[in-house]
């Protein structure tokens, strides 16, 4: 392999470049699962960004929270007797409980999945 040099002061540093990706597109929990991995698990982070996979992995983790936050939200909420009735009845105690629900589903998901 034959590799090209610029010259920057008295060093000649090789010109590499990684290929071009693919555009993959994440949410929420892949910017914080990307901030995670910059700040604390900095060896992961090198080792997706150099083999490419850093998109593809913060859109994997993106999704599967999300799925895992909406399959919590209605396990709770079914647990807790919370339906429809109760949002045609009393729409503000079926928006502060659905509140609760999302935050402690969010809670758990970023503690085992994001954190992680």
């Amino acid at each position: 392999m034959k590799l090209n040099y610029t010259k920057i002061g008295d060093y000649l540093l090789p010109n590499l470049a990684l290929p071009e990706q693919g555009n993959c597109f994440f949410g929420k929990y892949g910017r914080l699962r990307l901030a995670y991995l910059k700040n604390h698990k900095r060896v992961q982070y090198v080792n997706l960004l150099t083999s490419c996979k850093l998109n593809e992995h913060l859109a994997e983790i993106d999704e599967q929270v999300n799925k895992m936050i909406d399959l919590l939200m209605k396990q709770t909420a079914k647990n807790q007797g919370i339906t429809e009735q109760l949002k045609a009845k009393n729409q503000m105690a079926w928006v502060g409980a659905m509140n609760n629900i999302k935050t402690c589903a969010e809670e758990i998901i970023l503690k085992e999945i994001i954190y992680n």
